[in-house]
């Protein structure tokens, strides 16, 4: 794919960036588009559609399970990387480990940073070998069109992982045909170009991307080299709608401190392919395939004195219908295969399949909801994991609404947890399967369409939880099963429009864990969560084309000191000319998300759209 040596080296000041822009614009036409000068239109909160927590689109107003819907699409120069948009829910804990989203770990309500599901178009991209690489998303941010983040259990559609929520992201579905070019730079040597051409009719879509990231680094062994491209074609036939993806992505990083004190170099490639079918209205078929190789150096310089080798492959394959109870409801239904495999110099050879069959009852009244699901998933060697859930809500005066939900997720050890041995960590075949009944119940208050209130509390029962555990730091982490492990918390949020073109989200989560559960050892994972987590996101539309989008977080992990960070992204969108700043860490705040491994300081980056645009 793309050739790198072990350093990354960024084009320095705006050359690259200059030559980019003016290369573009020598293609203008004569005339460009503006953009109206009418009042921006904010889609109602009550309205808005979730795809996922429900086994079909539902629009929140209607939805029993606690669901966080994020659009990215009208954001799209205001967020330097998916986790930006992540972070603005207070119940998900993005631990990154560089900008730019070179890695980042992800968890919600508490839970581990492998015991979250990533979807990709409702298809999964967690990585067998370790999930340090579920955010791996290779399609380029300009060609992401929104988050849809589903709180609590859902291994009853989606499957293992799914213990502490599912985040899904969907890929951007033009309207109109338009070519948007964009270059910037910054300081800390931040130079960055992205491309997302798309073609758009009335019954089919074609969308190009393709996206680079360079930086020299905030400190030594800290620089890093992302691209990625994607191709996505839809079509809508007599046979139904058809959606094929095609992705890949090559990440090159510095890794200092990332998995011990060592300067150590890391590079990830990953490659994603999907086919989604209709068949009619009410059944859809979709197959996928998922590589992802990771090389990683301990000692940068020295790369022969220890480096792993991983190369890890998934298929994936589910059939969907949905069958129409009258005016009651639905029954969905569900048949579906997956496949991985590994082939390491430290992890060995190895692979493993399951297959899946889910039914779920959906019935609905004019003010009342309630749903059952059950999913059995036959493991290789023949265990059976059955996975049921159950949802309910009430709506009362049209404004208030009551739901509550229970579900059982369960998670496979991953070939890391398995199989890795190295100087500091002592793997474990003979794990078992983790494994927790998840419940919360909460309550909604809507004010008209455009302004929304949630409170819930939430209760996590784990058993078998996979852990790394040492009893004093002379000795090795060693992968274990804790027998039980409660989590318990509460999240609030409030959602409104407060004036013409704004959308404010405000929202506030605790989490509440017990030690006694470790039984003196010491934890390298469990006990990382925030048991604080506080996120403001205020989005300004002006009338001539002005974007603002300041976003603040408070957050203090279990036995650490808070920590507080204030991004701000501005652009002016008229015409076809787009300026746009990303300013990072205002307050030049000094923290780590993930311990010894520091964050940059005050950063920005500034540069410009070109957008062409044809409007039917």
């Amino acid at each position: 794919m793309w050739q790198v040596g072990k350093r990354v080296f960024a084009a320095s000041g705006m050359t690259s960036s200059v030559c980019f822009v003016v290369l573009a614009a020598s293609y203008l036409p004569a005339t460009a588009q503006q953009v109206p000068k009418s009042d921006p239109v904010v889609p109602p909160v009550k309205d808005t559609v979730s795809v996922v927590g429900d086994p079909e689109p539902v629009a929140l107003g209607q939805s029993a399970r606690a669901v966080t819907v994020l659009d990215m699409e009208d954001r799209s120069l205001q967020l330097q990387s998916l986790e930006d948009s992540l972070r603005t829910d207070a119940s998900v804990d993005i631990r990154q480990r560089g900008p730019m989203g070179v890695q980042s770990d992800i968890s919600i309500r508490g839970s581990n940073f492998e015991q979250t599901l990533v979807l990709l178009n409702a298809l999964r991209v967690n990585d067998a070998q370790t999930s340090h690489f579920n955010l791996d998303i290779p399609v380029p941010l300009p060609a992401l069109g929104g988050i849809a983040v589903l709180h609590g259990s859902g291994s009853t559609i989606y499957g293992s992982d799914a213990l502490g929520g599912v985040v899904n992201v969907t890929t951007w579905k033009p309207t109109e045909s338009s070519l948007r070019l964009r270059a910037g730079g910054g300081n800390y040597g931040v130079n960055t170009q992205s491309f997302v051409g798309a073609v758009a009719g009335s019954r089919s879509s074609v969308v190009v991307a393709g996206a680079r990231d360079f930086s020299s680094g905030f400190m030594p062994d800290r620089d890093y080299r992302s691209e990625s491209v994607s191709v996505e074609g839809r079509a809508t036939t007599r046979l139904g709608e058809s959606d094929l993806l095609v992705a890949g992505s090559d990440r090159a990083f510095g890794a200092d401190q990332f998995y011990g004190n060592y300067p150590s170099w890391e590079r990830t490639k990953g490659w994603f392919a999907s086919l989604t079918q209709g068949l009619g209205a009410a059944t859809t078929a979709a197959a996928a395939y998922r590589r992802h190789a990771d090389v990683y150096d301990l000692i940068r310089d020295r790369p022969a004195a220890y480096e792993n080798n991983h190369i890890d492959q998934s298929w994936q394959g589910a059939v969907r219908h949905a069958h129409v109870l009258g005016h009651i409801g639905r029954i969905f239904a569900g048949l579906e295969e997956n496949t991985d495999s590994i082939r390491s110099n430290a992890l060995g050879q190895h692979g493993r399949n399951r297959g899946a069959g889910y039914v779920d009852v959906d019935l609905h009244a004019r003010t009342a909801t309630f749903s059952a699901g059950l999913r059995e998933e036959v493991l290789s060697g023949g265990r059976i994991v059955p996975s049921p859930t159950f949802a309910a809500s009430v709506l009362l005066q049209g404004k208030w609404k009551l739901r509550g939900s229970a579900g059982y997720g369960f998670r496979l050890p991953t070939y890391t947890d398995l199989y890795y041995n190295d100087p500091t960590t002592i793997s474990n075949p003979a794990l078992k399967p983790e494994s927790a009944w998840s419940f919360d119940g909460g309550v909604d208050w809507y004010r008209g369409k455009t302004m929304a209130v949630s409170v819930t509390g939430f209760l996590s029962q784990q058993s078998n939880a996979i852990e790394y555990l040492r009893r004093s730091s002379v000795t090795k982490w060693q992968a274990s099963n804790l027998a039980r492990v409660r989590l318990a918390g509460v999240e609030a949020s409030l959602q409104t429009s407060p004036a013409a073109g704004q959308q404010l989200r405000v929202s506030w989560t605790a989490t509440f864990g017990a030690q006694s559960a470790l039984d003196g050892q010491q934890s390298q994972y469990l006990f990382s969560y925030p048991v604080n987590r506080a996120a403001v996101e205020w989005f300004v539309q002006e009338r001539h084309g002005i974007k603002l989008r300041p976003a603040f977080s408070v957050t203090q992990r279990y036995g650490l000191a808070p920590y507080a960070v204030m991004d701000l992204g501005a652009s002016r969108e008229a015409g076809w000319l787009h300026p746009y700043v990303q300013l990072t860490n205002l307050a030049n705040t000094g923290y780590a998300e993930i311990l010894a491994v520091r964050m940059p300081g005050r950063g920005i980056v500034a540069g410009i759209e070109i957008n062409l645009t044809r409007r039917h």
